[in-house]
């Protein structure tokens, strides 16, 4: 079964809605102990639960979650809440930990479910691409491109591989791939590395890379996901990745960069294998969980261990949030969503989220949650949204 099919038992299985032969798949699958690994980290990552594989129990699917949930958190602040919308299913569960009160999908009924009549769009594939001579291309969902080198369905972008070997002393010609507001894009490029690219995001490459020099990329702004080819598979070139004020160097590895212009901090986070990270002649090496934060304007470094999924969950449809302040999080929905927030109530801009959204929902599932759980009110006139 694909992944996706996998993907979707599961959201069925915390809604309750499992069939009985889904359930007797469910249960085989889960026999496996790599899949009983994919399964707790998915419910870890998308329910903001504790949850243990080993003791599933496809009979009580959250109730024993959900009196763990409400018995550890009984003592924490009520300004912490637990949100986590299921993907495609606008199912949503939340935990307001001091009450012990939570929200599941039958609780949303004809009357509490917001009438949603704003235009706001959700996100989607698209992009702009740049060529060597200047020509912008309009990269779209739905719309096909190609040429000589590249070629694009509308969702991703594919470099061929040269048939012949660029030499180090010819010219690099450099496109650019720009993501807007409210957009994201993929992208292979010539050498085989995958780059996932969220909302208003510019990457800088080389349309092929030269034999026998480093391999290098520059993430001009916004935020990337880097799956690179290993230097075993290019006679031992190097890759570098660029941003505003540090070079990464790279080893056959994935990680994500976090760079966007308008915050003063970049964020680079390994996922697998190792970097090097060089910023104003200081060079740090990370494992795998670990993140740098630079400060452009301290110019301060700090190493900290996090979780990679929950900093890496945007390119695979959610936003996940740890003790993030309502205006953070409003700052990353607003680039996803192409809206403007504006919090009238100044005070409630240092409120704490802590949860998983899903990508594929209209944004006013999560005011109108925020609005349940602490009554916090809001407006939506055109693409802003006011805060009251």
């Amino acid at each position: 079964m694909a992944i996706n099919e996998i993907h979707n038992l599961i959201i069925k299985y915390l809604n309750d809605e499992l069939n009985d032969s889904e359930k007797d798949f469910l249960v085989n699958w889960l026999n496996n102990s790599e899949n009983k690994a994919i399964f707790k980290k998915y419910i870890a990552l998308n329910s903001s639960l504790n949850y243990n594989s080993q003791e599933f129990d496809y009979k009580e699917p959250l109730k024993r979650a959900l009196e763990k949930i409400k018995s550890e958190n009984t003592k924490k602040s009520r300004k912490t809440v637990r949100l986590t919308t299921l993907l495609k299913y606008a199912a949503i569960l939340i935990v307001v930990v001091a009450a012990g009160f939570y929200f599941s999908k039958n609780n949303f009924n004809k009357t509490s479910t917001p009438k949603i009549v704003n235009d706001i769009k959700i996100g989607t594939d698209k992009a702009t691409l740049t060529l060597e001579n200047g020509t912008k291309i309009a990269l779209e969902k739905g719309q096909v491109f190609n040429s000589e080198n590249v070629k694009s369905d509308g969702e991703k972008i594919i470099y061929n591989s040269k048939s012949t070997d660029v030499k180090a002393s010819e010219k690099i010609t450099y496109n650019y791939l720009t993501i807007p507001r409210g957009g994201e894009f993929y992208i292979v490029l010539e050498d085989n590395t995958k780059v996932w690219l969220n909302s208003e995001s510019q990457l800088k490459y080389p349309v092929a890379f030269a034999k026998g020099k480093t391999r290098e990329v520059e993430l001009l702004y916004g935020e990337a996901y880097f799956e690179i080819s290993p230097s075993t598979n290019h006679n031992g070139d190097k890759f570098k990745v660029h941003t505003q004020q540090q070079t990464i160097e790279v080893f056959g590895t994935q990680f994500n960069v976090k760079a966007y212009k308008e915050n003063e901090e970049i964020y680079t986070t390994l996922a697998e294998g190792k970097v090097k990270v060089e910023i104003d002649g200081i060079t740090k090496m990370l494992k795998p969980s670990e993140q740098t934060t630079y400060n452009k304007t301290t110019k301060s470094i700090n190493i900290a261990t996090v979780d990679v999924s929950y900093e890496t969950s945007w390119r695979t449809g959610y936003f996940s949030f740890t003790n993030k302040a309502l205006v953070e999080v409003a700052e990353v929905l607003a680039r996803w969503y192409n809206v403007e927030f504006h919090f009238e109530n100044k005070a409630l801009e240092q409120f704490k989220i802590n949860g998983v959204v899903s990508k594929d929902q209209n944004i006013e599932y999560f005011l109108f949650t925020l609005k349940n759980i602490e009554n916090i009110t809001y407006k939506i006139k055109d693409n802003h949204i006011y805060i009251k």
